[in-house]
């Protein structure tokens, strides 16, 4: 299907896409995560990257080699996740359960029960934090999250973001760039733009 979709664009020239899920890669194991993407990226003519293993990229720009993992998944997801994670060499030494309300639903988790949640698990302030998943709501978070603590604090959208402007040049510290991906950019740095370059989140 992923094929199917990426040809749709038509005569739109891809320059990199990001697919944004991760519950159903975390199914693949990073290796076949890496199978899969660089299928793609032979079919689309250009780089194609999971958000899961963009994730990863980001990671190692940063240096992480552990991570917290902060999930608003039910359990079984949030295990899927965290086996992804092992299996590709990170260390996942905690996991912050989020719950919106008493039950889990990514999508209902308001900014303020996901920044008291993060709080109260009273996390190290060298921790690597990643906000797993693609559908809970994190800018505001992480604005808020942020001036706690020089944290490294991750997300499957603000890795897929990093990622993209990594592979087409777009430096993540320019002045058209979210505040969370310029205080990224000071862990990984950037690098100078490339003109003309276009990429697309494949939902």
């Amino acid at each position: 299907m992923l094929p199917e979709v990426l040809r749709n664009f038509g005569g739109l020239r891809l320059d990199a896409a990001v697919v944004s899920c991760t519950g159903s890669h975390y199914l693949l194991t990073p290796e076949g995560d890496r199978a899969l993407c660089a299928e793609l990226s032979e079919r689309a003519g250009a780089p194609v990257r999971s958000a899961a293993l963009a994730i990863l990229d980001t990671a190692r720009a940063v240096g992480a080699e552990r991570l917290v993992l902060v999930s608003p998944y039910e359990p079984w997801l949030t295990e899927l996740s965290h086996a992804y994670w092992e299996s590709a060499g990170l260390t996942v030494d905690r996991i912050v359960k989020i719950r919106a309300g008493a039950r889990f639903s990514p999508y209902d988790v308001t900014t303020d029960e996901l920044v008291a949640q993060v709080r109260e698990a009273e996390l190290p302030d060298d921790a690597t934090l990643l906000f797993t998943g693609t559908g809970m709501f994190t800018f505001d978070a992480l604005a808020e999250l942020g001036r706690d603590s020089g944290r490294t604090l991750l997300t499957s959208n603000l890795a897929s973001a990093w990622w993209a402007r990594d592979t087409l040049g777009l430096p993540a510290d320019g002045p058209d760039a979210h505040p969370l991906l310029r205080r990224l950019a000071e862990k990984t740095g950037s690098r100078a733009a490339a003109p003309g370059t276009a990429a697309v989140a494949v939902p």
